[in-house]
């Protein structure tokens, strides 16, 4: 029969097309006819093989009222799809849902606003039902182009536009939902969707018209915004359902903050907010992303925050970050990190915010990450309220993985970028005339360099104690010592500032690194390899640097947190009750303090007498002393610092350095202040006695060498120390007298301490004062080299029986020329390569030849020395030998030798 008797003639017609007529009133503005839908609904249900059929045939009219502008029967048609898809969940649904994407993607397509919404709606409602069975072919590449470009609509009227951009936000979760849970749509995390999935949110995440949004984080502040971030993750685990999650964080932000223009998913007038959505759905599809997927989930954040210059001010891209890293698994953190970190290798040339910018969001990532989770959300019973309860010990180090050092590895190295385009500037600047711009470029690198020393301390101080200690070893492997070979920079290129620059700044980081750190033993806690640059750098005449090596002591050798406790150099009345807090000495710390004892006293000693020493630098060599002596004193240690505590007394009153007098008093005073409180931590009465005579003594008399005077502005100073003055000094054979009795040797207190300088420490200060810009400094001040000699014994080989000693005299111009090996340096490399021009360019026969002689030289030689030292046994016929041109006396025969009486049997 034709076709056209068919549409002519209805009761002709198939039954599900008679049954979808039915559904569309004459006038669209009567609606869906419910008892006709019913009908079709009951159709469906009991045929269901008819379902692609009835989608079919629903598409085609719904393509058809669309073209004619008859947009009521089209809201009627996609109004029966809802219902259908809801009503029937049966095998036989797959072709039907074809036609229905097929139905929201011509809506989509339209140029008119009402209809994209409405496609919009019926495709969230698609995707909020569960399938029975996976889908092997459906894919999704055109809803999420359409969504993508819904979210970035530039529409004239602000209404429509914010409808538009909301249903395009509704429309990407809803693809997120239908897709990243189901294992045959992985492609959903491929780049080229996550490249406009997380552009689209992050843009109407950013939208500065949002001013209900901006005004919602002033209002919460920082408890807020981690009581949101925390409740976010707490619903992320408890509640099983996805969509209701953002219910969930909007309900409890209503409830906390209690602002009606607090942002929920709907604003005061039921229009919904595209910010609050967009920052949801990113919530969700970071909560959902699995390891292998963090790359292309972060790498697209990355990219906006580049594209749209948001690195400087930073603000959206810390909020950025904080939301995803409070929303994806805490082990995925550190892949987060390692993301932030290869950015920023991308961006080493860029301007100094944008590094800055980029250096902060890093320092969020990794606070976060290792607080692991700040508190926890309790729920109040009987009530919707989540009380926010106060922060608790939390694990550590979830999130750390091998490439710990690699990360301090990239800090460190623009920080030594950073420094180096500083340097550039400042040499830029004496050449040009534009000073005011060069300084400002200098101040933003100086915001670089702190942001890297603050992420850097915040990395390392929430590292187990046994990975900070490497962290610490690999830090100080990167500050240039003088004195020792530094293969990590190079201080010629950089110059004395440059390498000046770079100790204070990675020293600074070792002092937030160490902060808090705890060790059991102090050999572990302070090895060699660390201690020895360590010390090199406190003897610099910089009052800065030895500023920052005490303090890294402190951090270090303070285990029971007593610092506090002895801040300010001071005469201490009454020590007990400062109520210190210390324990019984270890037999690991007692070993530790006789192999390094010395060398701790030595740089104590030798760090006083700096010219450039200020209050802050006798403050913490006053607290370095009062700590060995809490931490690591036993008997024997007493009386080793009470020896450096009167040998200073004795430097001071010698002065064969030509000291200042204001160094002079402050070691005195420094002195003072360490035997009053070394008297009442030993509890010897004797000795608190002598020392508090002392004190008063000085107190009537010369009040400039205590600390409570000496330290003042503008205190009055002798012109010269009496040393004949004996009372107002403290006396060794008084406190030899006082200490008498069991378990101290006050045999020793009269050996006087002299201490152990190095020629190490030499080379180095003279390296030091070579590099120093003002010369004035050397001519005022006796060079420190002219007072020390270098004794060498040498074993004479021709006269075993004698021994002679050589004293060389160690001049400034001796060393500079020891030192000065570049034309040594330049004769090796031209022989370096001459050799591999020779070995590279040479023919086979010749290079044979010439290690074949060099082998038959080495024999040779050898020969002879065997020949020397290697004799044969005498000859009992007492013939004379020859060998190798060599004559052998006669041996005496074997029954002409006398044996011993023991030998002959």
């Amino acid at each position: 029969m034709p076709a056209g008797v068919c549409g002519c003639c209805g009761p002709l017609r198939p039954r599900y097309k008679r049954l979808v007529d039915n559904i569309f009133p004459e006038d669209p503005k009567d609606g869906l006819s419910k008892s006709d839908m019913e009908k079709l609904t009951f159709y469906a249900v009991s045929a269901p093989e008819k379902l692609d059929r009835i989608g079919a045939y629903l598409a085609d009219r719904l393509s058809r009222d669309v073209v004619r502008h008859r947009y009521g029967y089209v809201v009627i048609a996609m109004e029966a799809l809802d219902q259908l898809l809801m009503a029937c969940h049966s095998q036989s649904i797959k072709p039907f849902v074809e036609s229905f994407l097929h139905m929201v993607a011509k809506l989509l397509e339209s140029r008119e606003p009402d209809l994209q919404v409405l496609g919009t709606n019926s495709f969230v409602k698609f995707a909020n039902i569960e399938e029975d069975t996976p889908s092997y072919h459906r894919r999704y590449d055109f809803f999420v182009s359409q969504f993508s470009a819904m979210c970035h609509s530039t529409h004239e009227d602000p209404e429509t536009r914010t409808r538009i951009r909301v249903a395009g936000i509704k429309g990407l979760q809803g693809v997120v939902r239908k897709t990243v849970n189901d294992e045959l749509q992985a492609i959903i995390w491929e780049p080229q969707h996550m490249d406009k999935l997380i552009p689209s949110m992050l843009f109407n995440m950013q939208d500065a018209d949002d001013l209900d949004r901006a005004h919602m984080w002033r209002r919460l502040g920082e408890f807020g915004r981690k009581v949101l971030d925390q409740s976010w993750r707490v619903a992320r685990v408890r509640c099983t359902c996805a969509q209701h999650l953002p219910v969930f964080t909007h309900q409890h932000l209503r409830l906390e903050v209690g602002h009606p223009s607090t942002p929920s998913g709907t604003g005061q007038d039921g229009e919904e907010n595209p910010a609050v959505l967009a920052e949801n759905c990113f919530r969700e599809l970071l909560g959902r992303a699995a390891y292998g997927n963090m790359k292309n989930a972060v790498r697209p954040v990355l990219v906006h925050l580049d594209h749209h210059h948001l690195w400087d001010p930073n603000e959206f891209a810390v909020s950025c970050f904080r939301i995803i890293m409070y929303s994806i698994q805490a082990q995925h953190s550190h892949h987060v990190i390692q993301q932030v970190l290869n950015h920023l290798d991308g961006h080493n040339k860029s301007t100094p915010r944008v590094r800055a910018g980029i250096v902060q969001v890093l320092l969020e990532t990794v606070a976060i990450a290792a607080k692991g989770s700040v508190g926890m959300i309790q729920e109040s019973k009987g009530s919707d309220v989540f009380n926010f309860e106060s922060e608790s010990p939390t694990p550590h180090n979830l999130w750390l993985g091998p490439t710990v050092l690699e990360v301090f590895n990239t800090l460190l190295k623009h920080l030594r970028m950073s420094v180096d385009f500083e340097l550039g500037e400042s040499s830029r600047r004496n050449s040009s005339s534009s000073v005011s711009s060069v300084r400002g470029r200098e101040s933003d690198e100086r915001i670089v360099q702190n942001a890297i020393i603050q992420t850097i301390g915040f990395f390392g101080g929430n590292l187990p104690d046994y990975q900070r200690a490497e962290v610490m070893m690999f830090i100080m492997g990167k500050v240039p010592v003088y004195g020792t070979p530094c293969h990590t920079l190079d201080t010629v290129k950089i110059g004395h500032q440059g390498t000046k620059r770079i100790q204070t700044m990675l020293l600074s980081s070792l002092i937030m690194v160490t902060s808090g750190f705890k060790s059991k033993s102090m050999s572990a806690a302070l090895p060699p390899p660390f201690l020895d640059p360590l010390f090199s750098i406190s003897l610099m005449e910089d009052s800065e640097l030895r500023q920052l090596v005490l303090e890294i002591l402190h951090n270090i050798i303070d285990r029971h947190d007593n610092r506090a406790k002895l801040r300010g150099i001071r005469i201490i009345p009454n020590v007990a009750a400062l109520k210190i807090k210390r324990e019984k000495i270890s037999k690991q710390d007692v070993a530790f303090m006789k192999k390094h004892g010395q060398q701790l006293y030595r740089h104590v000693y030798l760090g006083c007498k700096e010219e450039d020493n200020v209050h802050k630098n006798f403050e913490l060599l006053f607290t370095t002393l009062a700590i060995l002596t809490i931490e690591l004193a036993n008997e024997e240690v007493v009386i080793d610092l009470i020896r450096l505590s009167i040998a200073l007394q004795e430097m001071t009153l010698n002065n064969e350095e030509n000291m200042p007098m204001s160094i002079r008093c402050g070691i005195m005073a420094l002195v003072a202040a360490y035997l009053n409180f070394l008297s009442q931590m030993i509890a010897n009465p004797p000795f608190c006695q002598h020392v508090s005579k002392v004190v008063e003594l000085r107190t009537l008399d010369a009040p400039y060498l205590l600390p409570e005077h000496i330290f003042r502005d503008k205190c009055p100073l002798p012109e010269s120390l009496d040393k004949d003055d004996r009372q107002l000094y403290f006396q060794t054979a008084d406190m030899a007298e006082c200490l008498a009795g069991p378990g101290y040797n006050v045999e020793r207190l009269s050996i006087p301490y002299i201490p152990q300088v190095t020629v190490l420490y030499t080379v180095g200060k003279i390296i030091h004062r070579c590099k120093q810009t003002s010369r004035d400094r050397l001519t005022r001040r006796k060079s420190f080299v002219d007072t020390i000699s270098l004794q060498v014994d040498i074993m004479s080989s021709s006269l075993p029986d004698k021994q002679s000693e050589l004293a060389e005299e160690i001049t400034f111009e001796t060393l500079k020329k020891a030192i000065d090996t570049t034309g040594v340096e330049e004769q090796e490399r031209e022989k370096r390569r001459q050799v591999m021009e020779k070995f590279q360019k040479a023919p086979f026969e010749e290079i044979a030849a010439h290690c074949e002689s060099k082998a038959n030289m080495l024999h040779d030689r050898l020969a002879q020395i065997f020949e020397l030292t290697i004799r044969p046994p005498p000859s009992p016929s007492g013939v004379v030998s020859i060998s190798a041109g060599h004559t052998q006396h006669p041996s005496v025969p074997v029954y002409e030798m006398k044996f011993p009486d023991l030998c002959v049997y």
